[in-house]
């Protein structure tokens, strides 16, 4: 027995050790071959101080994992249970020869060990506990409910028992040491192991020496089975991502470690910026063929842990739709991974991802918002349309209409552009319209967007906007018929090209009215939907061409507070408050519309699904313009969660949030109002009418 121990025991420990490292540096090694033979994205390098430091505290300090608190405190341990507890492994590799071997120097220092086995058992605890919650989730909110749906169950299954079965390991040694210690009473040394020491004392210095090795070498042999199955298994997110997420989170899009939701990235090609006024015989138009994905993409797609986190928050997933941001992932990895012709498709007939799935998406940002590794589901989305639409033609036939109105009329719902400043004529206060430079006793230019000049509801948020500004002395003025779409559909739904025709155009125009302005902080701009909030804000900066953009409830709220605008007109009604997506998440604008609300003396009463967490409208991402014919409809999911709170009006800051919203009260047959933030407010500053 003594022979086996002293012999056997070394020889399968160090042995399979050796077979573990030699795996997992060819696994390695074909990881960054399969990174190198991505897409370059040189947009991804800079700023490094900035990146490492938001890397660090997005990691350490689970930023995003504690939105699902019990489970974030959980993983956390886990997490720090992974990289402490190495010691113990080490300590292993020599117990397996010598049973009263530890690490040099701190193997008996006091807080070594008192830190080694606090972290051990709450190791323990937080792996018992997300064990509990993959097994309630799969008892009580079975099938498409769960997040875990899809996900590789067995591959999470197996990671959880190698974890417990280290920290059982780690606590048995520790009860084993202390036994084989002269301590006959309760000491710092073993703090949280006393009891096992005691337990395993009633055995001879034999037994206890040999079991010292046998578990060691268990400890090992489970550890280093884990590696060999990890580097056999590349897509095996669920342990992969522990190594992989730091890199996912520092290269993420926004160095300053903000979510890469907001403008979309460039489409690059061969790593440079297609110049589509003269466009090279190769370039690559967005995502069709696993040799399209960026080195980013597959890093993306590597370090999915399959938590099915943005699954549980797309809108798209709840209303029955066939897009689910992680099914997504795993089947780009899946392809990415397998030893497929580089241009094979992704998308479409006999493909891993179907077009149905493509263009379900509202790029509403709650599965980039959501998820813990920053994997950027809605630029790869965006990619794979821009391939569909730019190369192959293959798109739902109303953004076909859509793209003609863009291209003909400047505006998504083909309306004559003769009419863009009809609103006008319906105000009794003066507006001005400008027809060159913005005149310098002007402070903002008043962006009216295509939903505010054109559609009846949204028009009447862009008069109440006209008039607090007027009242509140703000000068402002109009471009009237110079005004055109910014491109957000056209660019949401992957054309590239027609975005930029648009972009540019509008460009120009702001150059002309802001030609004396060069700095940027003069040269002002308010709007009223956040699409192009987001747009002129953001995507126009990827030209060389900055604005002040502010939103609507942004500058009435300073207005506010102020004493330019004041509420006093107590409304005695209750009111919900719907977050459009991309005010909120996609540019984090949470308190403004909330002030302004509050400041009118309503009654808020918020929806379970609020702020970071709100639930889209159904409209983004050029979703306004195309049937729903797959699924329940997002915007009816929305509203029976806004009349379940029993207001009596629903409030938006968005023209397409309420479009959307007043159709489904409308099919709900309801008589809630719906209203825009700014009509709240002026009913509150204007006189009562006799």
């Amino acid at each position: 027995m003594a022979y086996w121990l002293n012999i056997a025991l070394p020889v399968i420990s160090y042995g399979i050790t050796i077979v573990a490292l030699v795996l997992v540096v060819i696994a390695a090694r074909k990881l960054i071959a399969i990174y190198k033979a991505g897409q370059p994205d040189p947009t991804r390098s800079g700023n490094r101080r900035s990146r490492l430091a938001h890397m660090l505290g997005e990691i350490l300090g689970h930023t995003k994992m504690l939105n699902f608190t019990g489970t974030g405190i959980a993983h956390w341990v886990v997490m720090v249970g992974f990289v402490t507890l190495f010691g113990t492994l080490l300590t292993a590799y020599g117990q397996v020869m010598d049973p009263y071997f530890s690490l040099p120097l701190i193997g008996h220092f006091i807080p070594y060990e008192y830190i080694t086995e606090l972290i051990a058992v709450f190791t323990g605890i937080g792996i018992v506990t997300l064990i509990g919650i993959r097994q309630f989730t799969r008892l009580f909110r079975k099938g498409k409910a769960s997040r875990f749906y899809g996900s590789g169950s067995l591959k999470a299954y197996y990671v959880e028992a190698t974890i417990l079965a280290i920290v059982f390991c780690v606590m048995a040694l520790r009860g084993l040491e202390g036994a084989l210690s002269s301590d006959s009473f309760w000491s710092w040394h073993y703090t949280f192991s006393w009891r096992i020491v005691v337990l395993f004392k009633q055995l001879s210095l034999a037994t206890i020496t040999q079991w010292i090795q046998i578990v060691a070498a268990i400890k090992i042999v489970v550890s280093m089975t884990w590696f060999i199955v990890i580097a056999l298994n590349l897509n095996m997110g669920v342990a992969w991502h522990r190594f992989l997420a730091f890199f996912n989170v520092y290269y993420k899009r926004h160095s300053d470690g903000t979510p890469s939701l907001g403008e979309l990235p460039e489409m690059l090609s061969h790593g440079k910026v297609i110049d589509f006024e003269d466009p090279a015989d190769d370039e690559v138009f967005g995502l069709g063929t696993r040799a399209d994905i960026s080195w980013k993409g597959l890093l993306d797609m590597t370090s999915c842990t399959e938590c099915g986190r943005c699954q549980s928050q797309c809108p798209a997933w709840h209303t029955e739709k066939p897009l689910s941001p992680k099914l997504l992932i795993m089947a780009m990895r899946d392809h990415a991974m397998a030893k497929v012709v580089e241009n094979e498709a992704m998308v479409g007939e006999n493909a891993p991802i179907a077009l149905d799935v493509l263009w379900s998406c509202t790029t509403c940002g709650a599965c980039v918002n959501e998820c813990p590794v920053d994997i950027e589901h809605v630029d790869h989305i965006v990619n794979m349309r821009r391939f569909q639409v730019l190369v192959e033609s293959e798109f739902p036939s109303e953004l076909g209409g859509t793209f003609r109105n863009l291209e003909n009329a400047g505006n998504p719902w083909g309306a004559n552009r003769a009419d863009r400043d009809g609103w006008i004529a319906e105000c009794d206060f003066p507006i001005r319209k400008i027809e060159g430079e913005l005149p310098e006793d002007v402070e903002y230019l008043f962006w009216v967007g295509c939903a505010g000049a054109y559609e009846d509801r949204a028009k009447k948020t862009t008069k109440a906007v006209a008039e607090l500004l007027y009242m509140s002395g703000v000068t402002f003025a109009v471009l009237g018929k110079k005004e055109n779409c910014t491109g957000d559909p056209a660019r949401r739904a992957g054309n590239e090209f027609l975005y930029q025709i648009l972009a540019k155009e509008n460009i120009e125009t702001f150059q002309e009215v802001f030609a004396s302005r060069t700095d940027k902080g003069t040269k002002k701009i308010v709007v009223t939907c956040p699409h192009c909030f987001t747009t002129i804000g953001r995507d126009y900066a990827q030209s060389g061409y900055e604005l002040q953009v502010v939103h609507h409830t942004q500058l009435l709220n300073q207005l506010v507070r102020e004493g330019k605008l004041i509420p006093v007109n107590k409304s005695e009604k209750s009111l919900t408050y719907h977050d459009p997506c991309y005010l909120g998440r996609h540019n984090k604008v949470y308190e403004p519309p909330r002030e302004l609300l509050g400041a009118t003396g309503v009654e808020i009463t918020e929806m379970p699904r609020n702020q970071e967490r709100s639930f889209c409208c159904g409209a983004g991402g050029g979703r306004m313009w195309m049937e729903e014919t797959i699924g329940t409809r997002i915007n009816l999911n929305r509203v029976d969660e806004a009349l379940a709170t029993g207001a009596q009006e629903i409030a938006v800051a968005c023209p397409f949030c309420r479009v959307m919203v007043s159709d489904g009260v409308s099919a709900r047959e309801s008589e809630v109002e719906v209203l825009d933030v700014a009509q709240a407010l002026l009913r509150s500053v204007k006189p009562t009418q006799a």
